[in-house]
């Protein structure tokens, strides 16, 4: 890929396909700034997939060009953290251990006070909570939980379980979905690599940006003709004849469109169950969602048709007829009423009343 400089001679553009690109997050920035550095060394369109707090660390997906369009897949992933607890108050390190089990399941959680969403009440599953270190009042743990699970409420609540109260210290995010801290990339990496790239050497640069399809490992996949992947990139239907394998799914479920290629082309639901057809046979098969190839990245495999069309003929409106008026009915004028003087009556008199004896 040969870099591309602006019309002022200012950024140039590294990359311009869909990608992810996993960032060591330091504490300090806010998740929004650290993706907006890395879309600045890159130059490209930039959005990231699970927010960290300023003083949070570690995983953060920075997805590349089209890659935004996973964001509502991104986010439903689950997390794993490492959480330092700080107890107010001294407490058995047996209770201690313990609470990692009681506090393990489905549990009630309201956001805290700062943060970003309605402070309504849900419910999160903690899959896994486990106590790795207890120093004094400081408490080390594990935990692997759902996504939108706040750690900061989950540290008051097992301060108030064991009756001494605490607060989270520091925190940082080990995995999300399918991405761990061994794949991740500090924001200097990052720099150094986009120089080497601006200098003619992108190898670098391009180890580190994963594949789109690296987002949806659980997902089944199937492999289309490189002739049916233009007419996706326009919006068409996925027919039977257009696979050529495929891994089993059911009725209704996302599915990842890949070409020859292994480029990821697209998302799309399963309009019918995988053992109800085979490849290559006709009927509508898959309906795409999310489409990430441009139109045009490979040759129209599909062709129009033959048949032409009469043009239609407009036929020239007719003028609207108004309705016929009714003549206006002339009206006497009005009765003149005689003023009344403050006596009330005209002619200065007041009309007698009837009196009854």
């Amino acid at each position: 890929m040969t870099p591309e400089a602006t019309a002022d001679g200012g950024a140039v553009h590294l990359w311009n396909r869909p990608g992810i690109i996993v960032i060591d997050k330091p504490r300090g920035p806010s998740s929004h700034e650290v993706a907006a550095w890395v879309g600045r060394m890159l130059g490209c369109q930039v959005g990231h997939a699970g927010t960290l707090d300023p003083q949070v660390s570690g995983v953060l997906l920075v997805m590349l060009g089209n890659a935004v369009r996973l964001a509502p897949l991104l986010l439903r992933h689950d997390k794993e953290y490492v959480c330092l607890m700080r107890l107010h108050h001294d407490a058995d390190n047996e209770r201690i251990l313990k609470i990692g089990e009681e506090f393990t399941g489905r549990l009630y959680q309201r956001p805290p006070r700062k943060s970003a969403v309605k402070r309504a009440l849900r419910i999160r599953e903690i899959r896994k909570l486990e106590i790795l270190a207890i120093d004094g009042r400081l408490v080390l743990f594990h935990v692997h939980c759902d996504a939108g699970t706040y750690i900061r409420s989950l540290c008051h609540h097992m301060g108030l379980a064991l009756g001494t109260g605490a607060h989270m210290v520091e925190l940082r995010r080990t995995r999300s979905g399918a991405f761990g801290e061994v794949g991740m990339h500090t924001l200097h990496a990052v720099q150094d690599a986009a120089v080497a790239s601006r200098s003619g050497d992108p190898a670098a640069l391009h180890a580190m940006i994963l594949s789109v399809d690296a987002a949806v490992p659980e997902l089944p996949i199937v492999v289309i003709r490189d002739a049916a992947v233009d007419a996706i990139c326009h919006g068409a239907q996925l027919a039977g004849v257009g696979i050529i394998s495929m891994k089993e799914f059911r009725q209704g479920d996302t599915i990842a469109v890949l070409s020859q290629k292994n480029e990821f082309v697209c998302l799309g639901k399963a309009l019918v169950a995988s053992a109800s057809f085979n490849p290559g046979d006709t009927g509508l098969v898959i309906a795409p969602t999310t489409v990430f190839l441009q139109p045009g990245t490979y040759s129209r495999g599909w062709t129009k048709s033959g048949k032409t069309f009469p043009e239609k003929t407009k036929t020239p409106k007719k003028p609207k007829q108004k309705p016929e008026q009714r003549p206006a009915v002339r009206q006497g004028p009005r009765s003149v009423r005689k003023p009344y003087d403050r006596k009330g009556a005209a002619g200065g008199r007041h009309p007698q009343k009837k009196r009854y004896h």
